[in-house]
């Protein structure tokens, strides 16, 4: 429970900045809350998804140490997912920590990944290497619906223009996303959010945050890693990857015990926004572990007089 604390600290840290229109000052505050709380734990934690490389990220870097000491634990994480969002006051901008025994994440370089993602109802019925089309009729048949009824989730890019094309000739609807694929995936798991499928290519990191927020919920994902550049596949190699066309199943992606939180920093269709009041703040989170499948929503209260903390 105390990672919490954690995407809590973070999402109040950047909602203040929210519609500000400064992504950098909105992800730095972010990053800031969410390194401060962390270094609160007693955990010997090391960050394997994060801010980026060394010399990219003063801190939360690919390979920082965290914590106070004690359990060995691996962090996939991002203080602010959707930083876009935030900038622009947009929904679904979430705070977002994985927590796995150590070696148990996928060390994702910062390139692309193609992605499918689904909830419980459609879990064994994704394969990345069929077609669009192909993926939605065996998913409208494991919902027992027809393909018409289907809402899918793509990241409004021009590199989707022919899954989009292929997506509306097959018949199904589309949400398109400004941002925030680890929201979307989340969303596949939640009966009335109105998300049956997430597909198209996203971040890599963010790909292995989703994946193990799914093992805890029941869904399923599956990634393969798009190298855009030779550097990008060299520091794949030195993370240990080996073979570049791999299609990663989801406990490839996240294997073990995996614990989940997220903080809504933005109204979205899984979490509420931070909400400020005068002298403190509400917030929606949740708390999930894949060995359990105990999945805790939490609304909390902060009040900043008491929590010093949180007043950022």
């Amino acid at each position: 429970m105390e990672f919490v604390r954690v995407t809590e600290a973070a999402a109040l840290a950047s909602a203040r900045l929210m519609g500000r229109g400064d992504e950098k000052a909105a992800d730095h505050a972010a990053v800031e809350a969410m390194r401060k709380m962390l270094g609160s734990i007693e955990f010997d934690g090391r960050v394997v998804i994060g801010e980026g490389e060394r010399d990219e990220a003063p801190m939360l870097y690919i390979g920082e140490k965290v914590g106070k000491g004690g359990v060995r634990l691996d962090l996939a994480l991002d203080p602010l997912e959707g930083t876009t969002i935030c900038a622009r006051g947009l929904n679904n901008a979430l705070s977002v920590i994985a927590i796995a025994e150590d070696g148990n994440f996928l060390h994702a370089p910062d390139t692309y990944m193609q992605k499918i993602a689904v909830g419980p109802e459609a879990k064994g019925a994704i394969d990345l290497k069929a077609t669009a089309s192909e993926n939605l009729k065996n998913i409208a048949r494991a919902k027992k619906c027809h393909v018409e009824d289907l809402t899918v989730a793509i990241l409004d890019r021009p590199r989707h223009a022919d899954l989009i094309a292929e997506v509306r000739k097959a018949g199904a609807r589309i949400w398109l996303l400004g941002d925030g694929d680890v929201s979307a995936a989340i969303a596949t798991c939640k009966r009335d959010a109105g998300v049956d499928v997430l597909m198209g290519s996203g971040g890599a990191p963010e790909g292995v945050i989703a994946a193990a927020a799914l093992r805890c919920l029941g869904g399923d994902f599956q990634g393969q890693l798009l190298f855009r550049k030779d550097d990008e596949r060299e520091r794949a190699r030195k993370m240990g990857i080996q073979d570049f066309d791999r299609i990663y199943r989801i406990d490839e992606l996240a294997r073990g015990n995996v614990m989940f939180c997220a903080t809504g920093v933005t109204q979205g269709t899984y979490l509420d926004g931070v909400r400020f009041f005068s002298g403190g703040a509400t917030t929606h989170s949740v708390v999930m572990r894949s060995e359990t499948g105990t999945v805790r929503m939490i609304h909390a209260e902060h009040h900043f007089d008491r929590k010093p903390d949180y007043s950022f």
